[in-house]
C-alpha cells in the first residue's frame, strides 16, 4: 500500500476533502491533487514537514506516512535509474556563469564549453544547489522567510511552500528553470573557485540567507588561511625575477607554511626559498 492510497482512504473515512488536507499541510490544493494522482513523487521525509502535518490532520500514527513515502520513493527512483537524466540545460548554465566572479567567468566558461556537463560544471552546480537547499530546509518552518521569498517571485505563501518541497527533492540532473528563478538566482549573490585546489566560496544574499558566505575545500587548509592561498605566495610565484627556477617541491614546501594574524609578502617567500636552498642551513642525513 502506497502513501497516496492511504491518504485517499483516510480522507474518505473521515469525510474530509482534499482542500481541507491542503489547508492543514499549508500547501496548494493543486499540489495535493497531483500527489494523490501520482503525478508528483512524494517528497523525501527528511526534507519536509508535510507528512507530520498531514498525519496529524488524518489522525494517523506518527511516522506512518513518512515510512510509506520513503518506500514509494525508493521504487520510483529505481525505475528512474534505468533512464539516465539529461545534462544541464542552457538557462541553468548561464545563471551559474553569471553568478561567477567576473574575473573568473571567461576561464570557467571555456572549461564548461570544452567539457559540456563535465566534472567542473557538475561540481559547481551541485555545490550551489546544496547550499541553497540547505537554506531552504532550515527556513521551511519560518513564515516570515517564506513570505519574503514568495514576494520576490510573485507567488503566494502556499505556492512557495509547494515549490520548496519540490525543490528540496531535485538534483543537479533535474534542475529546472523555475528552480533557478525562484531559488538559485535570488539566494546566491556570487561564487568563486580555486581551480588548482577546487575550493569554492559561495556568497549568499544577506537579506534571504543567514550567514554571508559558505566555503568548500577539497584540500586540507588551516581556518585562517586565505581562500585561494596566501596572496604573498601567489604574487611571489608570478614574479619571475623572485621565483626564478623554483621547483614544484619547493612550491609545495612554501604552501605548507602557516601564519596567524600576519600576511607574508612576496619578499618573505624569496628569502625563505634562499634559506631552503642554502646547504649551510641543513645537515646531511647519513643512511
Amino acid at each position: 500500500m502506497d502513501v497516496c492510497l492511504v491518504i485517499k482512504e483516510r480522507l474518505e473515512r473521515l469525510g474530509f476533502e482534499q482542500k481541507e488536507l491542503a489547508a492543514a499541510a499549508e500547501v496548494t490544493e493543486s499540489y495535493i491533487s497531483q500527489l494523490l494522482t501520482r503525478k508528483k513523487l512524494p517528497p523525501a521525509p527528511d526534507r519536509t514537514d508535510i507528512y507530520e502535518k498531514m498525519g496529524k490532520f488524518l489522525k494517523l500514527s506518527s511516522g506512518k506516512l513518512a515510512k510509506l513515502a520513503e518506500l514509494q520513493r525508493r521504487e520510483e527512483l529505481k525505475r528512474d535509474f534505468e533512464d539516465p537524466p539529461a545534462p544541464l540545460f542552457h538557462e541553468a548554465r548561464e545563471l551559474v556563469l553569471r553568478k561567477c566572479r567576473p574575473e573568473k567567468q571567461q576561464e570557467v566558461r571555456a572549461i564548461f564549453e570544452k567539457q559540456p556537463f563535465g566534472e567542473l560544471e557538475r561540481l559547481v552546480t551541485q555545490k550551489l544547489l546544496d547550499v541553497v537547499k540547505r537554506v531552504a530546509r532550515e527556513e521551511l518552518r519560518s513564515e516570515k522567510w517564506l513570505h519574503s521569498v514568495a514576494r520576490l517571485s510573485g507567488r503566494s505563501y502556499k505556492q512557495m511552500r509547494v515549490m520548496i518541497l519540490e525543490f528540496l527533492d531535485t538534483d543537479v540532473f533535474h534542475l529546472s528553470v523555475e528552480n533557478c528563478v525562484s531559488f538559485l538566482d535570488p539566494l546566491i549573490d556570487s561564487w568563486d573557485i580555486d581551480l588548482s585546489a577546487f575550493g569554492m566560496e559561495i556568497v549568499l544574499n544577506r537579506r534571504l540567507a543567514p550567514g554571508h558566505s559558505r566555503r568548500f575545500e577539497f584540500v586540507e587548509r588551516e581556518p585562517d588561511q586565505p581562500f585561494g592561498g596566501e596572496p604573498g605566495l601567489n604574487a611571489f610565484l608570478k614574479d619571475a625575477p623572485l621565483s626564478s627556477n623554483v621547483t614544484q617541491a619547493e612550491i609545495d614546501f612554501l604552501k605548507q607554511l602557516r601564519f596567524r594574524g600576519k600576511r607574508p609578502t612576496p619578499l618573505y617567500y624569496y628569502r625563505e626559498l634562499q634559506n631552503l636552498r642554502d646547504p649551510l642551513h641543513f645537515r646531511t642525513v647519513e643512511g
